[in-house]
């Protein structure tokens, strides 16, 4: 369940109830085949430009962006060094078995496809959902909302920087008939991903803001999935 804060914004904003809710992101969305372009009636397939607002502060704060990238490769050699002074031989299992899930959450991740921003059929559901992400909102963010009756995605108007939450509206709604939010990894490892998952097969993939969202935390409370084992 997500906070009775949020709940509040999202009741007095949405007028909906909320059983969990987080802002998400969609990755780039690749170049449609030509002809499906023009079938879906040539639809934006980018967020607005960021806001001068929001432009300023990126100048403002991209000298300490560059210095912070200056020194990562310092603090990758820091990190080194410690490890290689390490006695602890825990410790050094400990990084090997952490660096060695990560690499095979990768290999996974790129086997099931799901590096890719959705499944690739343009004539799929998931295909003609993304086609019309940002018909009604060209914000680079959607607040997801799972509600009982099934999922909400919300959004200011035009891409905003401060104030999401007083100026979002919904954009979009799914019934569980229409599709579904999934946890790719729930039991296996953490990651920021979710999927809509339609019922013809199709899905797209969207970015929480942590591992730890309220949405990842509600998809883990649902009861397993009946294997039939």
């Amino acid at each position: 369940m997500t906070s009775r804060s949020k709940q509040r914004v999202i009741a007095d904003r949405l007028g909906i109830k909320a059983e969990a809710a987080e802002w998400c992101t969609l990755d780039k969305i690749p170049a449609p085949p030509a002809d499906v372009l023009q079938a879906a009636g040539s639809p934006r397939l980018r967020p607005g430009r960021m806001p001068l607002l929001e432009m300023l502060g990126t100048v403002l704060i991209s000298p300490f962006i560059l210095i912070g990238w200056l020194l990562t490769p310092l603090g990758g050699a820091h990190e080194a060094v410690m490890r290689a002074l390490s006695t602890s031989k825990r410790e050094r299992e400990r990084s090997q078995e952490k660096h060695a899930d990560a690499k095979q959450r990768e290999t996974l991740i790129i086997e099931r496809g799901l590096d890719r921003v959705f499944d690739g059929n343009w004539q799929g559901a998931a295909g003609q959902f993304l086609l019309r992400w940002y018909t009604h909102s060209t914000c680079d963010a959607r607040l997801v909302v799972i509600t009982q009756d099934g999922i909400v995605l919300a959004a200011p108007p035009v891409r905003a920087v401060t104030d999401r939450e007083k100026r979002m509206q919904v954009v979009t709604r799914l019934t569980p008939e229409e599709a579904s939010l999934v946890d790719p990894f729930p039991y296996e490892y953490e990651t920021r991903m979710l999927l809509l998952s339609f019922r013809d097969g199709t899905w797209l993939r969207i970015e929480a803001g942590d591992t730890h969202s309220d949405l990842h935390k509600y998809l883990l409370r649902q009861p397993a999935p009946d294997t039939g084992n």
